[in-house]
Formats: C-alpha cells, structure tokens, sequence
C-alpha cells in the first residue's frame, strides 16, 4: 500500500437490503496522485464514490478523506475535496460567474477572496470571456470546463471526476486532461477519476484500481496490470480481468446519484 495516503478506505462493504453493491474492499490513494477507479457498468464504482464523498454511508469498512471521517464530519470532510459529477449540474438559467458565486457561498468563501478565485479560475480554463453569458448557450466541452472551475472554488486538496469526458470530442477531452494534469503537477492536487476510456486512464492515471461485482479485482500500474495479465494494454487487460459480457447500468443507481447530487450542500449533513 503506498505511504501519506490522502484517501484510505478499509473492508468498505454497502449493502442496499439483501444485495451487497461494494463488498469489503480496501485501497489508498497517497496524496498528489492520480487514481483511477475503473469498473463495468454495475460494478460498485459509482457507490464507492458516494461514500468517498459523503452522499452514502457505508454498512460496514472505515473510510478517511484527507484525515477526515466523511461519516462523522460530513462537512470537514466536503471542504476537503472538489467533484465533477458524471451527469450535467450547472444551472442553465445563471451565467459562468453566477453558478460560481453561488457555488462559493455554499462554501463560505469571503466575498473579495471569493471574486479573486473566479477571476482565477475562469481564466485557468479558458472561459473569461464567456464570464456573463449563460450557461445554456455553453457548449458541452464548455459546461465540463465551467464545472471543474466549480468545484475549484474552495482550494480543495482533492478532486472527484466521476465519468467527465463523457460525451466530448476528442479535442475537448484532450483539453481537459491537459487541466488535469496541470493542477496534479502545479498545485500537488490528488484526483481520484472514473472513466469508460481505457486510453485516458492509461495516459494520466499513476495507478489503477479495477472493481467488477462489488470486489476490487486488480490495483497497480498500467504497465503492471498489463504484464499481470499477458496483455498488450490496459483495455485488453481490463477485459481479461471483467470478461467481455454486456453489462446493464443499474438504474436505481444512477437515479440514487441524480437525487444525490440535487441534495448535495457543502454544510448539509
């Protein structure tokens, strides 16, 4: 297990009635990594991050989150980490500027440091000046670089990607792993990201976590799941560690996390 883990969770099981979602794994994230958490649809990925993240509490398993107990002390522990959700949370209906201000005072950022880290941000990904347009009239790329910017807002030590090039051409997608990568290398900050894409995990991630029916079947590098494996790169080895059979998204998942991310506040507990 790696040293100063920033992330830790241990024999972390959820259960919802009689069916076991995650069943007791166990990993850490040192600090200033890059981590990715990769599954098939179904696998426990997306419950594992809801407890990382405060919007489930385990059945059982310890969790911390930049030393924090994320059952305990929700609060402390969302002031902690950043996250981009896998489905669109920005509201249409306010400007770029808007969304963060409000985003910002959900976290209590004073009100001159608060407009300083916009200024910031909205030139760190390259919206300044779209600043006082609406969200609405973004384009997809341009909503994904708005809500990274988001959830920068408070200086989190971590940052939670859950699926987020999703949808995007492979320009865009390119762009925003070059951000990424930036704020890992410039700001030290560990980011903890899910994706479908076998290449992005393989091109940014320091290590590889893989889950299939709520286990954790496989940590490492790429190159070390590929030798492991006696496989020519990650997307080979990632199938002969889940098999090639078409997996079903678990709907009521997907709905938990939609509601999920509509009662998510910073403070509320």
């Amino acid at each position: 297990m790696p040293t100063d883990a920033i992330i830790t969770a241990q024999d972390l099981t959820k259960k919802f009635g009689d069916f076991t979602a995650v069943n007791g794994i166990s990993f850490e994230v040192p600090r200033g990594e890059i981590f990715a958490f990769l599954g098939p649809n179904g696998a426990g990925k997306t419950t594992t991050i809801k407890m990382l993240t405060t919007l489930l509490h385990p059945t059982s398993g310890q969790l911390t989150i930049a030393g924090v107990d994320p059952v305990k002390d929700q609060a402390g522990a969302r002031r902690t980490f950043g996250i981009v959700f896998q489905d669109p949370s920005l509201d249409d209906e306010l400007t770029a500027v808007e969304n963060l201000e409000l985003h910002g005072v959900l976290y209590g950022v004073a009100g001159s440091i608060r407009r300083k880290r916009i200024d910031e941000l909205l030139g760190y990904v390259d919206l300044a000046d779209r600043r006082d347009d609406l969200v609405k009239h973004f384009s997809g790329g341009m909503k994904r670089r708005l809500e990274i910017a988001r959830s920068l807002i408070h200086h989190p030590q971590i940052l939670f990607l859950d699926e987020p090039t999703v949808g995007l051409d492979p320009q865009t997608r390119n762009k925003l792993w070059e951000y990424i990568r930036k704020l890992n290398s410039e700001e030290g900050m560990t980011v903890f990201l899910t994706t479908h894409y076998m290449e992005e995990a393989a091109k940014i991630a320091g290590r590889v976590a893989i889950m299939d029916h709520g286990r954790l079947i496989a940590q490492g590098t790429s190159d070390q799941l590929i030798e492991q494996t006696k496989t020519a790169n990650l997307e080979d080895a990632f199938l002969a560690l889940t098999g090639d059979a078409l997996r079903d998204e678990d709907a009521s998942n997907a709905d938990h996390m939609r509601m999920a991310q509509k009662m998510w506040r910073p403070g509320r507990r």
